[in-house]
């Protein structure tokens, strides 16, 4: 009933549910864009269906029409809304059937449509765990790819440490031997404590480059990851319906960029 009254109320033209309908001196309705849009598009102004030329260029709004499509799209909406499953947009049928052609779920009113003539479908249940497994292989190398730069991170910063301490234990030896010695090698003394901290703030800066750069890899790796497995958790219809958002969001991740070179320890002497 629901689906044979939607037909009813669907535009000949954008096969959808009429906004702001008129109607022509033949008796057929439009929506008011639609036929705007036909009719620029025509060198005379003529009804879509029948071709019968219209007497007016500004046809009159059909108010009962357009009553009976605000009704029909408010039962829709609460009927959406008070099931506890997903409905389809245009039958307001359960999403039973998945579209292997078109990849997205429909309804049976959906399969039988024109839309979908010769197409393939699948049970959503199916459908839904043979692309979980798709998406749970795409998981896999994201992960891997997390584990290595945690590790890389992680030398990162032992080796930021390491150069830190090493400079304040060679700075106390400097100290040490230029403390015996004559203003003449005072003066050399801080000369090399000067070339010292000049070389550890440039290793220092390569290496706060370098994690801060891991850390914003990391921050993108692990907010993917959390959306994936948030889709995996999801019911099947939401599930599909986001999927390609999900799986563009896994091939958008530059999974092929080079790691790192391994960080070695510096020397500063």
């Amino acid at each position: 009933m629901a689906s044979r009254l939607e037909e009813d109320l669907c535009c000949p033209v954008c096969c959808d549910v009429f906004k702001d309908p008129v109607i022509l001196s033949c008796s057929h309705s439009f929506c008011r864009a639609c036929l705007q849009s036909w009719w620029t598009e025509k060198p005379i102004k003529v009804c879509p269906v029948c071709k019968r030329r219209s007497s007016r260029s500004d046809p009159p709004r059909n108010l009962v029409l357009k009553n009976l499509c605000e009704a029909f799209l408010l039962q829709r909406d609460q009927r959406a809304s008070a099931g506890s499953e997903l409905l389809c947009s245009l039958h307001s049928e359960k999403l039973k059937l998945f579209c292997l052609d078109h990849q997205q779920p429909v309804c049976l009113v959906c399969r039988d449509s024109e839309t979908h003539t010769d197409h393939r479908f699948r049970p959503v249940n199916e459908a839904a765990r043979d692309h979980k497994k798709e998406l749970q292989r795409s998981l896999k190398p994201i992960l891997e790819k997390l584990k290595r730069f945690n590790k890389v991170k992680a030398n990162c910063d032992e080796t930021a440490a390491h150069i830190k301490v090493q400079a304040r234990r060679t700075e106390r030896q400097i100290k040490e031997e230029f403390k015996k010695l004559h203003q003449f090698l005072q003066e050399e003394e801080e000369a090399r404590i000067g070339a010292l901290k000049e070389e550890e703030e440039q290793k220092s800066r390569t290496m706060k480059e370098k994690t801060e750069a891991l850390s914003r890899e990391i921050a993108a790796l692990s907010h993917t990851i959390r959306a994936i497995e948030k889709e995996l958790r999801a019911e099947d219809v939401s599930f599909l319906l986001n999927y390609k958002a999900t799986v563009e969001r896994v091939q958008w991740q530059p999974c092929n960029r080079e790691l790192p070179a391994h960080v070695f320890l510096f020397s500063l002497v």
